[in-house]
């Protein structure tokens, strides 16, 4: 797949992800928000949860079990971790989750995916 396509269906997986955060009661506080040390793709709220998602999409679901490794994850926790200050005030949970997305299924949402 060349770049410009995995970028395009990055978006529209994100976008995808964003909606369905939103349908379930989230706010989207932060969309592609970027750091020295990485980038979030999603800063989510509902309540005093306070969500940086990392989103990834594939077109099958092999590709999607290896989409997300240590090192990816990673690179997460260090931007939500510069990104804290900004986002956290109030927030009582602060947990790193995943959003799994591949065309025509519904989304999976892997909620506090490290415990640090």
């Amino acid at each position: 797949m060349n770049r410009r396509r995995a970028e395009r269906e990055g978006r529209t997986g994100e976008r995808i992800a964003a909606w369905w955060l939103r349908l379930h009661g989230w706010h989207i506080a932060g969309e592609r928000v970027r750091t020295r040390r990485g980038e979030v793709d999603i800063v989510a709220r509902r309540g005093r949860t306070l969500a940086f998602v990392e989103v990834k999409t594939r077109r099958d679901g092999a590709a999607l079990d290896i989409a997300i490794d240590d090192y990816r994850l990673r690179r997460v926790i260090d931007a939500a971790e510069a990104l804290l200050p900004r986002y956290g005030r109030g927030a009582q949970e602060i947990r790193i989750d995943v959003m799994l997305i591949r065309p025509w299924r519904l989304p999976v949402h892997l909620k506090n995916v490290w415990h640090g």
